[in-house]
Parts: C-alpha cells; structure tokens; sequence
C-alpha cells in the first residue's frame, strides 16, 4: 500500500509536507546549493525561532498519551514497564548522557558572566654573576630578588559583542534537547518491545491452553480407533493416521511452549533484570488485554511528537549555532580585566622583609582596563573551521529530511498493517462463528444418534484449531496498535521554549 493510499484510509489524515516541515522545527534545502548561499545560521534561526513560536489554528492533539501502555487496562504490562524504566541500562546511560549534556549548558553558560578569583604568587631569585642582566649592570650581579603579589580580587570578563558566547550556550541547550529527545527516543522503543512481548506471550498462553486440548482430542480419536479396531469395525491404518495427528499436535504444543519460553525470556531481558525474574509477575491464566480506539482523526502534524525527528531538528539548530561561532572567531576579542591586591619587591634575602613590604598600605595595586586580541594569520585554520561547521550542518539538515521521509514510511506502514489485520480478525471471527454452529450442529446429531462420536470431536477440534489462530490475530492487531503508537512518538510531548536568539 503506498503512503498516500494508507494515509488516506484512516478517516482525515490531513498531509500538508510544508506544513509538518514548519511544525517540525526545519525546512527542507535542495542538495547541490553552496553553502554561502543558504546555510547561513540566520536563516536557520528565523526559521527554528518561527517554528518554534508558531502555535498552529488548530493545537496538535495528544495522541497517544505519555504513558500510552496503560490504556490497554493490563496490571501485568504496567508492572513489567515500570520495572523496566526504573532498572533497565541501557535507558540509564541514557539519562546519564542528558545530565551530561545539561552540564555543559551551565559551562557554555558560565562564558557570559565575568570571573572573579583570587590568586597569590611568591618568588624568590638569585641573578647570575655571568647572566644579561649582570653584564647590563654589575651593582645586581649576585643579588637575591623577592617579589611577591597577593590579588584578593582578580576580575576577567570576555564582552560578547558578536554574540559568540551566546550562540555557544545556544548551542549546548539544543544539544541538550536533543539528548532529551534521544532518551525519550530510548524509552520509546524500550516500552514499545515491552509490550510487543508481552502481547505476544499473553497468546502464546492462551494458545497453549488451546493446542493442550487440541492434544487431547486426539488422543480419544486414537482411543476410538484402538477400541474399533480390536472390535473389527476399522482397520490399522485408522490407528496409524490418528497416531500421526496425535504426534503433529504434540509438536505443535512443543512448538508453543518454545515459543512462550522465548518471549518470556525477552520481556526478562528488556527489563534489566536476571533470567528468574518474572515468573511472580504472570498470572496462571491470562486475559488478552482490550484494544485501543483510535482517534477520529489523526493529523500529519502528529509526527512532531516523534522523539527522533525532534533530536534531529535540535541536532540541526545546534550546528546553525556552530556556524556563528565559526565566523565570530574572524572577529576581534575584546576583554576586561582588572585586579585590586598588594605588591611588593626586595633585593634582601628571606621572605621575613617582604612579608613587611607586602601588607603595607604603600604595597596596594589595583588597575584594570580591556584587551583586544585579532587574528591576523592562523594558516587557514578559521575558514578550515568554519567549512567544517558549514558541513556539519548540512549533514545535520540532512539528517532531519531522512528521519522524516522515514516517519513518514513508518507511520504509513503501521496504518497498513493495522487496517489488514482489523479486516483479518473480523473475518476470522465470522469464520470462527461459522464453524463453532457446524460444531453444535454435529452435537446435535450425535445426541439424536445420526452421527458417532468421532465427528463430534473432529468438529470441535476443527473450532480449536480456529480459535489458535484466532488468538495469533487478536496479538498482531495489538503489535499493530503498538506499532502504530511507536510510529507516531509514544506522546513525547513537543517542547515550546523559546529560542534565545541574538540578532
């Protein structure tokens, strides 16, 4: 099914490509154009700082919500999530990595205030007989020199005039977002699996419980065949193919139970915790959680809440932020310095008379003024920078445009699979109903004597052998759901801070 046919089957699915490009945060750019011509962090800027402000006529709903697992009413998928957000690692070195990042926004941010500190020096020389200064004086050759300096309040501030420090602190709080996203990314995925797990072990159960009795039908039908063959009534081939179908369900049973193993171990692995954990968790006999309605309608801009279409437009906002410090550093770097504290110099030997020297009101010096640093020649290296800058950023824009193609495909995709398997289910359960009525049926004539009871459980085997299948559907429509709420971000919420741009 193409995208727009499957968009076009939920109901109104508004698809407006300019539009999601502006709610997303970026704007699409033609490959092939030079970077001087449209990758300027200003463009950048006004379009993330609109995108940012924008508040679309109508809001974007919220769906799913936050925590989406819990609308499907199961006590059991609560508690494993639970347990696997709290303990699980790789969602830990997630979190780690955004306070790593949240970290570095109080760094970046330290640039824009001055610096106080103090600092203290003593030094304590012997000039040489032989040296320069000997040879330019001889009164000094051999003199012993103390000088000693104690600064209480030093005082440093870089004044940003170009917005350099700024675009940097910029920079590191979209990085920050970003890992937000990332993490929230990884709990997506995390608690998508979760569920997809337990879904699939919940009909694995009740389809062992199924094929267990399905074994059993076939164990009588060999017990019939046995008491009819001793009585003459069938040959040995009747005990031969019901010893065979007895063998093909007890494979199938095994064949269950693998599978019900396997899913059991993955929900133990996907929450962190050893391979005895869990077994408290699930109930001897389980109930195939209820599904979720979807909404009357699902807009496109829905896929702003996807978290790594939103770590990717930060990823982008913050190498635009890059580009401006990469053009600041051509410009000139004006300080502020001052100082307020105590010097002092003797040529007497020993620290014993400088100390004197060095705490007397004549020994008081402060003075301060601003510096100015210009780049004259650096062999290239800032238009190496700044180039570089310019490419991490159209990989960056690039990156965003493929994560959203990709949304795209995915979300189609799940709206796919979730309209085929709704249409399987409900004809499986118009099967389903038509061959639990033969089975009555045949029920019917057995009680009445016009059929034995061989076809009585021939026919309920055949309504067993339906509702296994049955309950294989009734798991893939809630995978599908899943998939679909996965598709469209798992309610990661869409952040509105506004941008703190410098013109």
């Amino acid at each position: 099914m193409s995208v727009l046919s499957a968009l076009k089957g939920h109901g109104h699915f508004a698809f407006s490509l300019c539009g999601l490009l502006l709610c997303a945060g970026c704007a699409w750019i033609p490959p092939g154009e030079e970077s001087a011509g449209f990758l300027e962090p200003e463009s950048m800027e006004e379009i993330l700082s609109h995108a940012i402000h924008h508040e679309p006529e109508d809001p974007i709903p919220q769906w799913p919500e936050d925590c989406w697992w819990q609308e499907f009413g199961s006590p059991e998928l609560d508690s494993l999530i639970d347990a696997a957000l709290k303990d699980n690692p790789g969602l830990k070195v997630a979190y780690a990595r955004l306070h790593e990042a949240h970290a570095l926004v109080r760094v970046e941010g330290a640039r824009l205030l001055p610096f106080l500190e103090a600092d203290a020096e003593l030094t304590a020389e012997r000039v040489s007989e032989h040296g320069l200064f000997a040879a330019l004086n001889p009164e000094v050759a051999g003199i012993d020199i103390t000088y000693g300096l104690i600064h209480p309040l030093s005082f440093r501030w870089e004044l940003d005039f170009w917005g350099k420090n700024r675009a940097m602190m910029e920079s590191a709080m979209s990085r920050e977002l970003a890992h937000k996203a990332e993490w929230a990314e990884v709990r997506l995925r995390l608690t998508a699996g979760i569920a997809r797990a337990y879904f699939r072990r919940v009909a694995l159960r009740q389809q062992l419980e199924v094929v267990e009795a399905m074994v059993k039908i076939r164990r009588d039908l060999l017990n019939l065949a046995k008491i009819r063959f001793r009585a003459g009534l069938d040959d040995g081939n009747s005990i031969m193919r019901a010893t065979a179908e007895l063998e093909a369900a007890n494979k199938r049973a095994a064949g269950t139970r693998e599978q019900l193993d396997f899913q059991q171990y993955l929900l133990v692995r996907l929450s962190g915790h050893g391979p005895d954990w869990g077994e408290h968790v699930f109930r001897d006999r389980v109930i195939m959680p209820r599904r979720i309605p979807l909404p009357p309608e699902l807009p496109i801009e829905l896929l702003a809440h996807r978290p790594d279409l939103a770590a990717a437009k930060y990823r982008a906002e913050a190498a635009s932020k890059l580009i401006k410090v990469a053009k600041t550093r051509f410009l000139p770097t004006i300080d502020l310095n001052g100082f307020v504290g105590f010097r002092a110099l003797t040529l007497a030997s020993g620290a014993g008379s400088l100390g004197d020297l060095l705490f007397s009101s004549s020994s008081l010096a402060y003075g301060g003024g601003p510096g100015l640093r210009l780049p004259w020649f650096e062999g290239g290296r800032l238009r190496g920078e700044l180039e570089a800058q310019r490419r991490e950023y159209d990989s960056a824009v690039e990156l965003y445009n493929d994560t959203l193609l990709e949304a795209m495909r995915e979300v189609a995709d799940s709206l796919s699979v979730w309209h085929e398997t709704r249409s399987m289910l409900e004809a499986h359960r118009r099967l389903l109903t038509s061959v639990s009525g033969d089975w009555h049926l045949v029920e019917v004539r057995f009680r009445t004597g016009l059929d034995d009871r061989r076809e009585v459980l021939k026919q309920h085997h055949a309504v067993l052998d339906q509702e296994f299948a049955l309950k294989a559907l009734e798991s893939d429509q809630l995978v599908s759901m899943v998939g679909l709420i996965e598709a469209l971000g798992g309610g990661y919420p869409i952040v509105r801070e506004p941008s703190q741009t410098t013109e």
